[in-house]
């Protein structure tokens, strides 16, 4: 079955496509191509005003049904591109727009409380666009189910890196950093998982500031190579009780926004020793995590790294000097584009879905138990 995975990440960026040919048995057998397609700089700039904010619900509204016009358009030009018939894809995993992630019950409407997500990027639209059924919402069943809601690439991390014999964690370096533990010839109720830390979104919001929104990245770790680490500052930020949670657990835009680097402006830190620092800490919290959650579970014979910091050359520095004996590799040694992966996931996770089977990983999520994901919206 051809299925299409869209993908848009905390760092809101943009919009991550993939199709790829999956196997009855649910494996993948073949990408077939995958496009990044970047938010107009007005719809990112609406997106981060509705993101963890007192907003209005108009915007919010107006929104869910603006962002599956965008995939919509952004699936089209691909098969156009790509000279590949719409109609030749079965299926659309659609993850849609983080906007809002609570993983641990908050009080509301007095006596009452609720672990709760919100993805916006409304699946009837999306499914009427294109004439394809969808998948989309893949969170809420497992919170309905007691997990947290992430993380949900644990699935495709098993199906596309799991080995007899070599211990491995998968490594996504998106906004937020997460990590699958996959011991040797590992089955799902052996793999853990779970979000480290902030990977890129802390660096992103700093370049904006720095640059007057002029860059929102740290295009090939220039600043951080240029910039000394405050070791002062490290410290203190490494000192935040989640590092030292155990998993299940998640972390997103709601501690890691632009309140949180208000600790960096405050230090009156340069641009380029506020990003070199903010670097080093994804490094530094992906490296406790493993030490602390991993290793005393199954040996670590690779490092496989996907998400935008693989382009990044200081962070995967700091990851191979940290994580010593290592073997530390991208996605793309196994033939998935790391700017692809996650959309790859959810595509995975639809096929899922359309055959009935659980997508998440109950000992990642915390879920009660497996369950199947989603909404489907026929076409």
């Amino acid at each position: 079955m051809r299925v299409a995975g869209i993908m848009s990440g905390t760092s809101l960026d943009g919009i991550d496509m993939a199709v790829v040919d999956i196997a009855r048995s649910g494996k993948l057998s073949k990408v077939v191509t995958h496009s990044t397609s970047p938010y107009p700089a007005a719809v990112r700039e609406a997106l981060m005003a509705v993101s963890n904010k007192d907003c209005h619900t108009r915007d919010i509204s107006r929104l869910n049904f603006l962002l599956p016009e965008l995939y919509a358009k952004a699936l089209r030009d691909l098969c156009v591109r790509e000279s590949m018939p719409l109609d030749s894809i079965g299926l659309i995993g659609c993850h849609g727009q983080t906007i809002f992630h609570e993983d641990v019950p908050a009080a509301v409407g007095g006596k009452y409380k609720v672990a709760s997500t919100l993805q916006i990027g409304d699946g009837c639209v999306l499914a009427e666009r294109t004439g394809i059924p969808v998948v989309s919402n893949f969170r809420t069943r497992d919170m309905a189910a007691g997990g947290r809601g992430a993380p949900m690439v644990p699935y495709a991390d098993l199906m596309l890196f799991g080995h007899p014999k070599r211990g491995r964690v998968s490594l996504n370096l998106g906004g937020i950093g997460n990590i699958t533990s996959l011991p040797p010839g590992a089955k799902a109720g052996d793999v853990i998982a779970f979000d480290t830390g902030p990977a890129n979104m802390v660096m992103d919001l700093l370049m904006e500031h720095h640059t007057g929104g002029r860059l929102t990245y740290d295009k090939g770790g220039r600043y951080s190579a240029e910039g000394r680490v405050d070791q002062e500052l490290l410290e203190r930020l490494l000192a935040d009780p989640y590092y030292r949670r155990k998993p299940p657990k998640t972390t997103g835009r709601e501690q890691y926004g632009r309140e949180f680097i208000q600790a960096f402006l405050d230090r009156g830190l340069s641009p380029q020793d506020s990003v070199a620092t903010a670097c080093r800490l994804t490094a530094c919290t992906v490296a406790l995590a493993i030490g602390r959650f991993v290793r005393p579970r199954h040996v670590v014979d690779d490092l496989i790294v996907g998400g935008g910091g693989v382009r990044n050359p200081e962070l995967m520095s700091h990851l191979r000097e940290l994580l010593q004996g290592v073997q530390v590799l991208t996605t793309n040694d196994f033939g998935i584009d790391s700017d692809a992966k996650e959309a790859i996931a959810f595509a995975l996770m639809a096929h899922a879905t359309w055959c009935k089977r659980p997508g998440n990983i109950a000992t990642a999520t915390g879920a009660k138990r497996a369950v199947v994901l989603g909404t489907v919206t026929f076409a």
